[in-house]
């Protein structure tokens, strides 16, 4: 074994911990971590005492940001405290986390000097033996040893100076269970699974996957710079083909990514990449969390795949699942803990180890294998991917003991700071998101929690979880909720806005109104809902729109923008929803007699030019455009100065940029006042009723918009609306038009520009660079009070 190998042993009821140092010379010592409600004492069998465990930082950082965590301080103590002693335990015996985040070069198949080395921890295994296609499936000659740590091992020496195990061969671990019964299970460190399709239900058999060098994709491009703000498109590669049936790996890179970059996203999302033996799974009951989904192609493919995203500019997260694992005995990671306890086993064992809900087993995340397993995981599709950051999956799930099953947050600490808090799924959190940005400091980590735990998206240096960014998942719930159970006219603004605003300051969010979620079967997506049937017999230009179909579009158009301009520093689309994608997801099932109808992407409907479904998607393209150009996404500077009720009508300011809602389905109002910071002359930058995005073309582009002061310099109270200037537009109903700040002087020439551009295809959003960089120079910049979001 190399130096600094340690193993986890035994954890027993969360009293005592042992695990093995391996000095390289066959020597090892045995170290007791004992655990209890206030301590951890480390001592080793040669009586010879530890380093003790650094004094806590008493100043945590959290407090400053929010002086009510204090009250928590306890808890918060011993989260830090948990994290630093394990921690500095990886660090002691595996040299570093980064390190002990290699697992892939010690566990698994890996190619040595004249052999391939197999190492799998199975500690409750009797005997053990590797069997494929390389040994006929009789592995009576290649019995594998049992260390006294419960890892497995064996060296399969070349046969004629060739591996013994052919590249691309089927390969299963074989090993006999305490009652006597021999079982076969892929193994756990696979980089590559498959299926037989040719048989119906068939298992999964686990691939050597060490392809030779002419046949392993060499990545070409570079990570891109990591954006300002993500726009994320989220994309399942293997619903993405237009015709029924599964897409690859090279189809998506060759035809969906350029449509991603000519949308102006700058994030890819991939879901279901780890392998899943349920394809209607949606991804989420990984069985294999090494091995890319055998479904699109092979792992060459994936980084094909990645690499043309890279070169098309656009950075590309993993959806990651470390919630939980698929309850599959026979592919998945289920397979090596049938009866066994939680310290020989990935999980936990009794009913803390199954996730009622989701039918899926839970991992047991204090144990060293078990963090050994999931950092490796990460740094494995970060290293060998070039994967630019994650979204973690059920975070919620990790967070608490309940799961967050029948559990309603209302936002009263308590929630988060109880003995309902699960430490070691926290610890393990912080220690993946301390991870994760050591290796790639650029990178984009997103949680998904529904629960809002303060602190999830602050730095671990200052008591923080570690996350870049959470998704607003309340947003597209209130959405649904307004387009299911409220007519149009009882849409309060006011409800709207503290939906889209309610987050916690300086701690990020990724904004959205669908994603995959509102679109499986069963419910329906925003255009479906707004537009129904109408969708199948009124969406050509060849005939005149009915009022539900024009309806429908302009408040399609108005619910996405005010989710991404208001809703977060982020913004995520799901695949096919920037144009309006009709029904709902339903994946191949016996319910639907397996079918891929609804399994699929319809691209044709936005590629035909006389389908109305063009204009959502151009509209989407250039409210991408806009955030391109004016970054207001990641400005701090947001300010919500109007919310009329009976009008119905939103008006807010992010970074220097108007927005003018109009939520209104009859009332246009002309020369509507609005309050704005800077004084100055306005022009339309963007426009939702422009004819080239199916609107009525009733804003003038060319109409320069100069301010007026209002009240007492310096006295809020005497401005309109407490903003120091003001400016009158024309508000259609049903339109969300933003204006710009014009800066003076301006040449002639590029005043001409502007005004051309005002008219034509993207025809509000300035295309003068010198312009926006200076409007962006003070994006951010300019605020009024705090950076805090304000709503006056």
């Amino acid at each position: 074994m190399e130096e600094g190998y340690v193993t986890h042993m035994v954890k027993a009821a969360d009293v005592l911990h042992y695990i093995t140092h391996f000095d390289g010379h066959g020597n090892s010592t045995c170290i007791y971590i004992e655990h209890t409600s206030d301590i951890q004492a480390v001592t080793t069998d040669d009586n010879s005492t530890m380093s003790p465990v650094e004094q806590e930082n008493e100043n945590i950082g959290l407090f400053s940001v929010d002086p009510a965590l204090e009250s928590y301080k306890d808890h918060f103590k011993y989260r830090m405290k948990r994290y630093s002693e394990q921690k500095r335990l990886i660090e002691t015996y595996e040299g570093s986390l980064e390190e002990f985040a290699q697992g892939y070069l010690k566990f698994g198949f890996n190619r040595e000097e004249g052999c391939i080395l197999y190492n799998e921890w199975a500690p409750a295994a009797q005997e053990a033996e590797v069997i494929g296609d390389f040994n006929g499936w009789n592995g009576s000659n290649h019995r594998m040893e049992k260390n006294q740590f419960g890892v497995w091992s064996i060296r399969i020496p070349d046969n004629g100076g060739n591996p013994a195990i052919l590249h691309n061969s089927r390969v299963k671990f074989r090993f006999k269970h305490g009652n006597g019964a021999w079982v076969d299970r892929i193994p756990a460190w696979i980089k590559f699974a498959t299926v037989d399709p040719g048989k119906f239900a068939a298992p999964y058999d686990g691939v050597y996957w060490d392809p030779p060098p002419s046949e392993r994709y060499q990545f070409k491009y570079p990570r891109p710079t990591k954006p300002k703000s993500p726009r994320i498109y989220e994309a399942h590669v293997g619903m993405s083909s237009s015709e029924p049936r599964i897409n690859s790996y090279r189809e998506f890179a060759d035809d969906i990514l350029p449509r991603i970059q000519e949308n102006n996203y700058n994030t890819v999302q991939l879901m279901a990449v780890m392998e899943h033996s349920y394809y209607a799974s949606f991804g989420y009951h990984v069985t294999n969390f090494f091995a890319a989904s055998s479904r699109s192609g092979n792992p060459e493919d994936l980084k094909y795949l990645i690499d043309k995203a890279h070169s098309l500019g656009l950075c590309v997260l993993m959806d990651v699942v470390h919630s939980h694992a698929s309850n599959n005995i026979t592919d998945g990671l289920n397979g090596f803990d049938v009866g066994q306890s939680s310290q020989d086993s990935y999980f936990h064992a009794g009913e803390r180890g199954y996730h009622t809900l989701w039918d899926s087993r839970l991992f047991n995340y204090a144990n060293w294998e078990v963090l050994r397993f999931l950092l490796s995981n990460l740094r494995w599709w970060m290293e060998e991917f070039k994967f630019d950051g994650f979204r973690f999956d059920g975070v919620t799930s990790m967070l608490y003991h309940h799961h967050g099953i029948n559990m309603t947050f209302t936002g009263n600490y308590n929630e988060y700071f109880s003995e309902a808090t699960d430490v070691d799924a926290v610890v393990y959190m912080m220690l993946a998101n301390d991870l994760i940005h050591k290796i790639l400091p650029d990178a984009t980590v997103i949680a998904e929690d529904v629960s809002g735990m303060p602190g999830l998206c602050r730095p671990v240096s200052e008591g923080g979880i570690g996350f870049d960014y959470r998704l607003a998942m309340a947003i597209p719930d209130k959405w649904i909720d307004y387009l299911k159970n409220k007519k149009e006219n009882e849409w309060s603004v006011k409800e709207i806005t503290w939906s889209l605003t309610n987050r916690r300051y300086t701690e990020k969010c990724v904004a959205y109104a669908e994603s995959h979620d509102q679109a499986i079967v069963g419910d329906k997506t925003i255009a479906f809902l707004l537009m129904d049937k109408d969708m199948y017999s009124n969406m050509s230009c060849l005939m005149e729109a009915s009022p539900i179909v024009e309806g429908g579009i302009a408040l399609h158009k108005m619910i996405h923008f005010i989710t991404m301009a208001l809703g977060g520093e982020g913004y995520l689309n799901f695949m096919g929803n920037e144009f309006g994608h009709p029904e709902w997801i339903d994946f191949p099932r016996e319910g639907n007699g397996w079918s891929y109808e609804k399994c699929r992407r319809q691209w044709d409907l936005v590629d035909t030019d006389h389908l109305r479904y063009k204009f959502m998607n151009a509209f989407d393209r250039a409210m991408n455009l806009l955030d391109e150009k004016f970054s207001f996404l990641s400005s701090s500077k947001q300010i919500v100065s109007s919310m009329d009720e009976e009008e119905k009508v939103i008006v807010f300011e992010r970074g220097d940029l108007v927005f003018v809602f109009n939520f209104h389905p009859d009332n246009t109002y002309d020369a509507y006042k609005v309050g704005c910071d800077l004084p100055g002359k306005y022009k339309v930058a963007l426009d939702s009723d422009a004819w080239e995005f199916g609107g009525l073309g009733r804003v003038g582009h060319d109409v320069e918009h100069f301010t007026s002061p209002e009240g007492i310099p310096g006295v809020p109270e005497t401005n309109f609306n407490n903003r120091p200037n003001s400016f009158k537009v024309l508000s259609p109903a049903r339109t969300a038009v933003v204006y710009y700040r014009v800066e003076e002087p301006l040449e002639p020439s590029n005043l001409d520009n502007d005004d051309k551009s005002a008219s034509i295809s993207y025809p509000s959003i300035i295309e003068n660079e010198e312009n926006v960089e200076e409007t962006e120079e003070s994006s951010g910049e300019t605020s009024v009070g705090s950076s805090e979001t304000e709503v006056i």
